[in-house]
């Protein structure tokens, strides 16, 4: 499989100016409908190489290109939160040859965010599936002198000003989850907004910042087990494996932050119905796999169930409307 990056502007750049690996494995082929696929599709993944966006891409399209026949070839096209590669894609001819991965930062958060994107999050995409749920944790400094929930609700409280949280930028679905908790708890913490994510988790075990709520993966989970941060909480519909001790927070009866993140597959709209269907059948061939259903547990995402096109148009559609209405509320900003 080919790829392709570059380097692109940040997200209030583009905006001012525009208005896992798949490993070897045997699927059965896919019954094609007419000629569809007969040359290489192109995946955009709207963000850099290495990020859990761009780790889901690759490893669908892997997945992709042995059950349809068909090359399949990355092309990231990162920044401004997933907003650039989303409008390229928005763009693009609605043959099925062009599709993108969507994620709720590009499908979520920049709407929620953004009333001038140059892109519909809804209108001009044809939603295919979801690819993995990916559930989310409540990180903090284990510093603080606190060992759970309720013990940091308290000390928040107890302490008003005093606690910052780390995010991967203003207007990112990590801010948005994390206000989400804030107003959910009652508690006040200030946003760090970073625009190189990747230090987020070094500053936070060094205590330049004291909380994160962000996607569970190999490498955090690997500090808490070292004790260099301590998981509270996490979003998911059951424990996580890699996290079997940490409660959720529907058993802490916060439902409405028990939601997982997720990634999922799109063409532009247009795109005729039987090739939005060939689609769907064939990612659902790829999720039920059992090398498939393997590689996505050993990285904490989750198999996602059958959401079917409607049902991904809608589930997008049903969680722009909750955070705008939380953008609003508590007058958030991207800037």
């Amino acid at each position: 499989m080919i790829s392709s990056s570059q380097q692109h502007p940040n997200r209030r750049q583009f905006l001012g100016t525009a208005s896992a690996v798949a490993g070897a494995i045997a699927l059965p082929t896919y019954a094609q409908e007419a000629k569809y696929p007969s040359k290489t599709i192109t995946l955009v993944v709207p963000f850099p190489a290495g990020g859990s966006v761009d780790v889901a891409g690759r490893a669908i399209g892997e997945r992709l290109s042995k059950v349809l026949g068909q090359a399949v070839i990355i092309d990231n096209k990162g920044g401004a939160g997933g907003a650039i590669g989303s409008t390229f894609a928005a763009k693009a001819k609605p043959d099925g040859y062009t599709l993108v991965v969507t994620s709720q930062s590009s499908h979520v958060a920049n709407p929620a965010f953004t009333p001038n994107l140059p892109y519909d999050a809804i209108k001009d995409f044809a939603p295919i599936t979801l690819i993995e749920r990916l559930p989310n944790v409540l990180l903090i400094n284990p510093a603080l002198p606190v060992k759970n929930m309720a013990e940091f609700v308290a000390y928040a409280k107890a302490n008003p000003g005093k606690l910052n949280y780390a995010s991967s930028g203003n207007g990112s679905m990590l801010q948005l989850n994390m206000e989400l908790l804030k107003s959910q708890y009652g508690i006040f913490l200030t946003h760090i907004p970073y625009r190189v994510a990747g230090t987020t988790l070094t500053d936070l075990m060094s205590g330049q910042v004291h909380a994160m709520f962000t996607n569970i993966q190999a490498s955090n989970v690997s500090f808490v087990k070292q004790d260099k941060l301590r998981a509270l909480a996490v979003a998911s519909p059951m424990r996580s494996a890699l996290l079997p001790d940490v409660p959720t927070f529907g058993e802490l009866k916060q439902p409405e932050l028990n939601m997982t993140s997720w990634t999922g597959l799109a063409a532009p709209a247009g795109t005729p119905e039987p090739i939005v269907q060939q689609l769907y059948e064939a990612v659902r061939t790829i999720l039920q796999d059992p090398s498939t259903i393997a590689a996505w547990k050993q990285r904490g995402a989750i198999v996602p169930e059958a959401v079917r096109p409607a049902e991904y148009k809608k589930e997008i559609a049903d969680r722009i409307a909750f955070y705008k209405k939380l953008v609003k509320t508590n007058n958030l900003s991207a800037e």
